[in-house]
């Protein structure tokens, strides 16, 4: 009875309706922030360590939490993840460019309000079109943003390589984005960022908006019936949704990669593996998206180490490899727990209150 709730009596709205209401959660909570902001940079953070693993795990997502809110939440299947995200990185440099006084993170914000604005330019179509159809409208997005980013010399300023490239800029005082970035800072920043942005993308998902999404996503007619409007739930859910891509862009961009090319940083690939993390992690969870990220982050490398250094696999193999596996598991999971990762954690909870009784 571990994870029992009995006892845990609320004596306010406050309290009953809390983001965490369970003790444990909160304690659970409590330690994943404890581990992230104190243990990880105290013993566990190393410059391969971040660029490889931490870094590509804390932005994939926040991408993959903007991506589970419109197909997880509201059911828009969208196939243009990757352009947004190139949206999120171009509008990044050009104000990192013209505007460095402003400082990043404001920055990072109204790169990704910027792609808000395209999400919800795109997601137009949502209202008349849905499932393969939108998907397909999506993709088209995805294919024309990458195009025109990198065939408009302005969003590149005109560069012979067109190629964009961090400008070193400063967050109290230390430097976050160029070459001479402290990988502290950058650290903290991303952290901080994809705590705080979870967090409200938890509660929103809990409170109106996000029951009207669902209501949209289960059955829109009926949803319709009983006062929900699509044209509000839809357009909110490309807004919201395109403004976390966008963040996690601007972040890949600047922080991350520090410089970036449309058509090799931003192609059809990131938007297919983005899709990957919520299906593996769980549609429609916060938590799923941490789980979906960590898997593809974390598989591929830890596949490299076991068949190139241990078996001795060539490279070029070793790659082949790992697309085969991933493919594999991404079909088990379909078949087996098509709810994801995110599932396994809550039969795992329904067993700790039963715990030690069998039923």
């Amino acid at each position: 009875m571990i994870y029992r709730e009995t006892g845990q009596f609320k004596a306010s709205y406050q309290n009953d309706q809390a983001l965490f209401p369970i003790d444990q959660d909160r304690y659970v909570i409590y330690a994943v922030l404890v581990i992230v902001f104190a243990i990880v940079p105290a013993f566990f953070l190393t410059e391969y360590r971040l660029n490889a693993i931490i870094l590509p795990f804390l932005i994939y997502s926040m991408a993959a939490l903007g991506l589970n809110i419109l197909t997880g939440y509201c059911g828009q299947l969208s196939l243009g993840t990757g352009g947004f995200m190139a949206v999120g990185a171009f509008s990044m440099y050009k104000m990192m460019v013209a505007f460095p006084e402003i400082g990043v993170i404001p920055l990072v914000i109204l790169s990704g309000l910027i792609t808000a604005a395209v999400g919800v330019l795109f997601g137009l179509p949502s209202l008349r079109i849905k499932g393969f159809y939108l998907a397909v409208a999506t993709l088209a997005a995805q294919f024309f943003l990458v195009w025109m980013f990198n065939k408009v010399g302005w969003f590149y300023n005109y560069s012979a390589s067109g190629m964009i490239t961090s400008p070193p800029m400063t967050l109290f005082g230390v430097e976050v984005t160029g070459p001479s970035a402290n990988m502290y800072a950058q650290y903290f920043l991303v952290a901080g960022l994809v705590a705080v942005f979870a967090l409200f993308a938890k509660n929103i998902a809990r409170g109106r908006i996000g029951r009207n999404w669902m209501a949209i996503r289960d059955m829109d007619i009926a949803a319709e019936l009983i006062g929900v409007r699509p044209l509000v739930a839809k357009l909110s859910a490309f807004a919201v949704s395109s403004f976390y891509v966008g963040m996690a862009g601007a972040l890949y961009f600047g922080v991350w990669l520090g410089s970036a090319e449309a058509t090799e940083a931003f192609d059809i690939n990131q938007s297919f593996l983005v899709l990957f993390m919520i299906i593996i992690g769980g549609l429609g969870s916060v938590l799923g998206s941490f789980l979906g990220a960590a898997f593809l982050v974390g598989l591929p490398i830890l596949l490299k180490n076991i068949l190139v250094d241990g078996l001795g696999t060539e490279t070029a193999l070793a790659t082949h490899i790992e697309f085969i596996i991933v493919g594999i598991l991404i079909i088990g999971f379909l078949i087996v727990e098509p709810h994801g990762l995110a599932r396994l954690w809550r039969i795992a909870k329904e067993k700790l209150r039963l715990w030690p009784f069998p039923y």
